[in-house]
């Protein structure tokens, strides 16, 4: 996203005593992680999680109990035990962190911190993707109940590229230092934190960021969440602030990938038999990577998904174009009219399949293969999406338009577990 342009009020990054887990109390930094509580498939992810460690932080972000109140309060509770029993201690001054995250492929190095917010129309940070309101009122409920910020959200600014300065600048300086904490956790990826605790420091980072606007990549639902919680206080305080990871895009670009569906209670051969006449439908052969490949090559000419669930793969393409005259609003940009995420919803879940956007009906997997599992077992169709291009989720996000819900995955996201804000203590 080229931000480099005026801002009237940029970015505003400030300093917070970060919760951190204490080394020598828990079996290893790695085991105490999490993804982000939406990218966690649950069961088997959430189990795999809790037997890690007994103090793995999904105990935190995804509670397990028979209410949502419960929930909320036992996420409390849990919380209130680990800062009590040192498991969990803050950082002795606030400080801004220094992040990478990195692989045989990937390095992502960006800043953690409390950034003030500010809504979609000021143009500071954009969203580019609706939200869905029970999600935000669960988080806004664990977020109050808890009193934290359990997960930093990842948004990204473009800086000038070329030599670093500024931010940039500190970045680089920061990570020839030892670092707070250093793991790696089983997928691959090593992560390092550092504290920037020199004040010269902080406010060259301060006027860098000033001058940028940012654009949300993972977390628009707890994004939306900090802004209601935001309206709901009567006075400034620490709720004027959320717990953000900044990346700096020009450096390190991110990956975009896509968010599944997986339709509960929706046979293959029901969703295939109501396809009739509105798209093409042709059966794929397997492996799921080849599979992939083919809608693939399908989405370089229109709209096109996999639905996969029955033990097979069925290409769906080709919509007729009468149901998306009919189905899609004509009120949008050509670039939101057809993206694959519109066409879904609007053509395929309310119009031929008619299934309401509801959790109990419809899931959202981050990973191929688990969604395919998962509607295999369940007897379910799992509608296999292909990412959509970074450029137009930019373009689209300038002009103010956000994609239907769980359009794109943005990563690498930042692991749950290394550092928590208490607004307890700000």
């Amino acid at each position: 996203m080229n931000t480099s342009g005026p801002v009237d009020q940029g970015l505003r990054l400030i300093p917070f005593r970060g919760l951190r887990y204490v080394p020598e109390r828990v079996g290893s930094l790695a085991a105490v992680t999490s993804p982000p509580y939406d990218v966690v498939v649950r069961p088997d992810g959430l189990h795999h999680l809790e037997s890690a460690d007994p103090h793995n932080i999904v105990r935190l972000i995804l509670p397990q109990a028979d209410t949502a109140r419960d929930r909320h309060r036992q996420a409390a509770e849990t919380l209130d035990r680990w800062l009590a029993e040192g498991v969990i201690a803050p950082d002795p001054d606030p400080v801004l962190y220094v992040y990478e995250q990195r692989n045989d492929e990937i390095l992502q190095r960006g800043l953690i911190g409390a950034l003030a917010l500010s809504p979609a129309a000021e143009g500071i940070v954009l969203p580019h993707e609706d939200v869905m309101d029970d999600v935000v009122a669960d988080r806004a409920e664990l977020m109050r109940t808890t009193g934290a910020h359990l997960e930093p959200l990842l948004l990204t600014y473009r800086g000038d590229g070329g030599t670093p300065t500024g931010a940039g600048a500190v970045i680089d300086r920061t990570v020839l230092r030892e670092p707070l904490l250093a793991t790696t956790t089983e997928d691959g990826f090593r992560h390092r934190l550092w504290a920037v605790t020199d004040p010269s420091d902080r406010r060259e980072i301060e006027t860098d960021l000033a001058r940028h606007q940012a654009l949300i990549a993972d977390g628009h639902h707890r994004w939306a969440t900090y802004l209601r919680l935001q309206r709901e206080q009567s006075a400034p305080g620490p709720w004027d602030y959320g717990l953000v990871l900044l990346v700096d895009t020009a450096r390190h670009p991110l990956q975009v990938r896509a968010i599944h569906r997986l339709l509960r209670g929706l046979p293959v051969s029901r969703a295939l038999k109501a396809l009739t006449g509105h798209f093409r439908v042709q059966r794929v052969e397997g492996p799921l990577p080849r599979a992939l490949d083919v809608l693939a090559e399908a989405a370089t000419v229109g709209n096109a998904f996999l639905l996969a669930g029955d033990g097979g793969f069925h290409l769906v393409d080709r919509p007729d174009p009468a149901l998306l005259a009919r189905t899609v609003r004509a009120d949008r940009p050509d670039a939101w009219r057809t993206l694959d995420a519109t066409v879904l919803h609007s053509a395929l879940l309310d119009e031929v399949w008619r299934i309401p956007d509801a959790p109990e009906h419809i899931g959202y997997i981050h990973d191929t293969a688990a969604a395919v599992e998962q509607a295999e077992r369940l007897d379910a169709t799992a509608v296999l999406m292909h990412p959509v291009r970074e450029e137009v989720v930019r373009d689209l996000a300038r002009q103010g338009v956000t994609m239907p819900r769980k359009s794109t995955s943005f990563g690498p996201k930042p692991a749950t577990g290394l550092v928590m804000r208490s607004l307890a203590l700000d």
